[in-house]
């Protein structure tokens, strides 16, 4: 696992946080830990920082990004990496904005992880 990510819904609405980089909204994310194979410690950490707490979570899925040769500054492990997102009912206590799905101002369509929001 490259990459965790913590889902925080409420209804329609997901809790986002700014991409460091790009200053677009995002599902809160870590960088997983190399001894962590699965991203569980680094989800529960994850989890820990957005909300105060790691109970309750449960794993959603996984996007597999495939880049056969990754272009200089790409910071995957390549060619697979994948991006794990967890979810859990806590509420966040980190700052961040509740973004609707269908919101197009910040077009979460476009992210790995929005094909497993069902």
């Amino acid at each position: 696992m490259a990459v965790v990510r913590l889902l925080l819904r409420d209804a329609d609405r997901v809790f986002c946080v700014t991409r460091q980089g790009t200053g677009r909204l995002d599902l809160p994310m870590l960088e997983a830990a190399s001894d962590d194979a699965d991203g569980t410690a680094t989800a529960r950490e994850l989890a820990q920082r957005i909300t105060g707490e790691h109970t309750g979570m449960h794993f959603i899925g996984a996007v597999r990004n495939v880049v056969e040769a990754p272009a200089d500054g790409y910071d995957w492990p390549a060619p697979v990496a994948h991006f794990g997102v967890w979810a859990s009912v806590a509420t966040p206590m980190a700052h961040g904005a509740w973004v609707r799905l269908d919101d197009d101002e910040h077009q979460l369509r476009d992210r790995h992880w929005y094909p497993l929001m069902g």
